[in-house]
């Protein structure tokens, strides 16, 4: 029940009320409301702290000892040795041609590689010599 109080007028009666803010039994939280707003509240704390601590930034690139996967979509793939030099590199042709695989030795020298060319569909094997300059191809005509 209200009580009269001049802080909220009421403008039929010409009577001030105020609300009661006093709990009463019955206005407790009930045990599904609880089940409800306290892992929201949790999953807030832990979003806002995860912002935080981690920014988005750190997530460009991750470190993981194994992958076990049925299916892998990507753009490129890159095999390189602990000293960072490129030894197998898969992606696409540059120029909107199709896919290519590129072998290199120990010294990131192209050694052999397999895939189309820029400009048609004919698939292609080149290999190279020791300073990485093409030394022969075997090429396959498509036929469309």
């Amino acid at each position: 029940m209200r009580t009269p109080n001049a802080s909220v007028p009421d403008l039929q009666n010409k009577r001030c009320y105020c609300i009661n803010t006093q709990a009463k039994a019955n206005d407790r939280m009930t045990s599904r409301e609880r089940w409800t707003v306290y892992p929201l509240l949790f999953l807030a704390l832990g979003l806002a702290i995860r912002a935080a601590v981690l920014p988005a930034e750190n997530f460009t690139t991750a470190t993981i000892q194994g992958l076990d996967a049925t299916r892998l979509i990507c753009r490129e793939i890159v095999v390189a040795s602990e000293d960072g030099t490129i030894l197998v590199h898969i992606g696409r042709v540059m120029d909107g041609g199709g896919g290519r695989i590129e072998v290199k030795d120990s010294r990131g020298v192209e050694a052999i590689s397999i895939g189309t060319g820029a400009e048609g569909r004919e698939g292609r094997v080149e290999f190279f010599d020791d300073q990485g300059t093409p030394s022969g191809q075997i090429r396959g005509e498509a036929t469309d």
